[in-house]
């Protein structure tokens, strides 16, 4: 009877310490990429300016203060590419890791008027 006792001891005590587990320490698979398009003479935030994720092909809007942001992204690389009306397109590079938020300013030039 002993042994039995505490053969379900063994057993019945781990499983009630994992059990009291918070997932606190689970693994964030994903990642993001926030930024800001700016306009590069000025410095000025450029509001609803398109903003491209290539592999993803993920199309969104910037906001009024410029910003923009893509969240849970598998590991690797990107391209983010930005067009604006009255500016030249442009494109960064961003390599995004697991649990982080890789952070770009992407700036824009007012395509000259001729």
């Amino acid at each position: 009877m002993k042994s039995i006792l505490r053969f379900l001891a063994s057993i019945l005590f781990p499983l009630a310490l994992l059990c009291s587990c918070k997932s606190d320490y689970a693994l964030d698979i994903y990642g993001s990429i926030s930024g800001k398009v700016t306009d590069v003479s000025t410095g000025a935030p450029l509001p609803a300016a398109q903003v491209t994720l290539v592999p993803s092909s993920k199309t969104i809007q910037t906001t009024e203060d410029g910003t923009f942001s893509f969240t849970d992204l598998d590991e690797g690389q990107y391209t983010v590419s930005v067009q604006k009306d009255g500016y030249q397109a442009n494109r960064k590079n961003v390599t995004v890791v697991s649990g982080e938020t890789s952070e770009i300013v992407v700036t824009l030039t007012v395509i000259p008027q001729n």
